[in-house]
């Protein structure tokens, strides 16, 4: 088992989720859609090279986002990772995935 965060932009917070949870990410036993998500405040700067989504070459953007945390099950994890990347809209979506130790499932 592992577990995903990823940030999203406001925008797009319920595409991605939905792109997550149709891959069976987020699920805990007899429950699925599950995840938690807290808003904050997201900092980058394009630099040369980049495509931005939001925000200029060369300038710090500071964007409304949101952090959303869910289980993904080892089998699953490629297919969720394909459908965040899909569905996100940055260039380069920011994301943690860590291994779950076995006494967490």
């Amino acid at each position: 088992m592992y577990k995903l965060c990823v940030y999203i932009p406001e925008s797009h917070l319920e595409e991605v989720k939905q792109a997550l949870f149709g891959t069976g990410a987020g699920r805990i036993g007899d429950y699925d859609s599950c995840c938690f998500q807290v808003p904050g405040t997201g900092q980058f700067r394009p630099l040369e090279g980049s495509q931005p989504f939001i925000g200029q070459t060369g300038e710090v953007e500071r964007v409304s986002e949101y952090r959303v945390e869910m289980v993904c099950a080892d089998h699953l994890v490629d297919a969720a990772l394909a459908a965040m990347r899909e569905a996100h809209p940055y260039e380069e979506p920011a994301f943690d995935l860590w291994k779950l130790d076995d006494r967490c499932n």
